[in-house]
């Protein structure tokens, strides 16, 4: 089912940049009453809180920006179906595709070098500046220019599937 899940996402994600919440929310809905069904209220907690891990590994870059809401919505239904710990592992997998297709992008785009540069200002105004330039260093971080190269269901579809891989369990 989770397969199945990621490569509807997937496939919405690239056509339409949109990740459907008549695609995620079933899906977490079928997690929460399959682990019901079979481990009662213990498989209940199991499913709510990879749900929960799931939603909150992502709300902190969605709030700032750099994820949507589907995204989002996405990482928590496969908590809900694979639990706590997976989704964690998903999660990081995700995060090594997202940044790998990132760094892609900023090399076809020419925009690595100027895109360093930009955040090295911003970690020098955030850590060694005074609190109101800390505050406009978010302004150099704007990701704008290019999000729509970057379609994160494609890094969730990815880090989804490393996480079943072994070495990245330890």
């Amino acid at each position: 089912m989770l397969f199945l899940v990621l490569v509807v996402c997937l496939y919405t994600d690239l056509k339409e940049r949109k990740i459907y919440n008549k695609v995620v929310f079933p899906a977490a809905g079928a997690g929460l009453v399959i682990h019901l069904t079979c481990d009662g209220f213990t498989g209940l907690q199991f499913s709510i809180k990879g749900l929960c891990l799931g939603f909150l590994l992502f709300f902190l870059p969605y709030l700032l920006g750099g994820l949507g809401a589907g995204d989002v919505k996405l990482l928590g239904a496969v908590g809900a179906l694979k639990g706590p710990l997976f989704v964690f592992y998903a999660a990081l997998g995700t995060a090594l595709v997202g940044g790998l297709i990132a760094v892609g992008v900023l090399v076809w785009k020419r925009r690595l070098l100027e895109t360093l540069k930009r955040l090295a200002i911003a970690f020098f105004l955030v850590f060694v500046g005074k609190r109101r330039t800390a505050q406009g260093a978010f302004l150099l971080l704007d990701r704008s220019p290019y999000s729509s190269y970057l379609p994160y269901g494609a890094a969730i579809f990815l880090g989804t599937l490393l996480a079943y891989l072994p070495f990245l369990r330890g």
